[in-house]
Formats: structure tokens, C-alpha cells, sequence
């Protein structure tokens, strides 16, 4: 451990030179921008049960559905990455448990449009269009959180930084990919 300090002290003006502390900074702005990701979906997570509480106000309203909702938010909350651990299976296993929640969240709304007096509540509609924005928030923030990781991943690889990069463990990180899902060609029928 000694040997390896006085090598950083000996090397300091090789190791700045070759953009050391632009490494250190480029990890910084993506455990900044994860917080943000983080942020925009406990947002929506904070909205959750509001929406439930709008909707139980409708005695007949199908409790299966709010019960899965219940759960999938649960579940999505429960899974907390750190940002020095952005692994490929710790953001797939985020991603799932989000994916849950967005699914769990669509039947909801589904099930809502057979309630004409519940999509007319103001409560409701209000709700409806902060989860909306939400929405939008989260996918800005995961394009943001990508671009901040393109702009690490890059610079890591370049040479002589790649170098640098591979003598102090600064390893590539992950982006966000799509789901799945989102690969598929929607069926549209009339």
C-alpha cells in the first residue's frame, strides 16, 4: 500500500496530465445523474399512493388491480442501487422492478376507463397528469444518465487514458437499454 502512494506521489503531474481527475469527475457526474434516475422514479413511486387512495374511492372498483399496484410499487422501492455498484445486473434488476410498476400501473388505467365518474374526478385527472410529466421526467433523466455514461465510457477508452483508466480501476460502466418489450413492433388492428 505504501509503494502504491509514493507511485501516485511520484507520478501526480504524469497522472493529472493524463486525465485522472477528468475520470474522477466524469464517475462523479454519473453517480450525480443516477440520483437523478433515482429522484425521478421515487417521484412517481410518491405518487402512487395518492393515485390508489383516488381510486379506492370507488367502492367497486377492482381491488385485484390496486393490490398489484400496492405490490409492484413495494417491490420497485425495495430494490436501491449504489451508485459504485452500477453493474449490469444490479441496473437490469432496477430496471425489472421499474418495469413492474409501469406494467402494474397500465392495467390500473386500463381498468380505470371503465369508471367514466372516476376518470371525470379532479383529484384523478390531476394525479393522472403529474404521473404523466413523471413519466417524461424519467425518461429525460435516463437520457441524461446514458449521455453522462457515454461521456466516462469514451474517455476511459481513449489512449493513453485507457492506461490510466485500467491502472486506478476505472472500469466501463452501463447504460440504460431498452426494454425487451420496447423492441417488439406493436400489433395495431382496426
Amino acid at each position: 500500500m505504501k509503494l502504491k502512494k509514493y507511485l501516485i506521489f511520484m507520478f501526480a503531474p504524469f497522472i493529472t496530465s493524463c486525465g485522472y481527475n477528468t475520470m474522477v469527475t466524469l464517475d462523479e457526474g454519473i453517480s450525480s445523474q443516477w440520483a437523478q434516475v433515482e429522484n425521478a422514479y421515487q417521484r412517481r413511486a410518491d405518487l402512487i399512493p395518492n393515485l390508489v387512495n383516488t381510486v379506492k374511492g370507488y367502492a367497486d372498483f377492482e381491488k385485484e388491480t390496486l393490490t398489484q399496484v400496492i405490490e409492484a410499487r413495494s417491490k420497485a422501492t425495495s430494490v436501491n442501487i449504489n451508485p459504485g455498484n452500477l453493474t449490469p445486473e444490479a441496473i437490469n434488476q432496477f430496471q425489472n422492478a421499474q418495469a413492474g410498476l409501469s406494467s402494474a400501473l397500465s392495467r390500473l388505467m386500463v381498468v380505470v376507463e371503465r369508471y367514466p365518474e372516476l376518470k371525470a374526478n379532479q383529484n384523478f385527472l390531476e394525479l393522472q397528469a403529474q404521473l404523466e410529466g413523471t413519466e417524461n421526467r424519467i425518461s429525460v433523466e435516463r437520457r441524461k444518465f446514458n449521455e453522462a455514461t457515454r461521456q466516462y465510457n469514451t474517455y476511459i477508452r481513449k489512449f493513453p487514458k485507457n492506461i490510466v483508466a485500467g491502472i486506478f480501476g476505472f472500469d466501463k460502466k452501463t447504460y440504460f437499454e431498452a426494454e425487451e418489450k420496447a423492441k417488439e413492433v406493436p400489433k395495431v388492428e382496426f
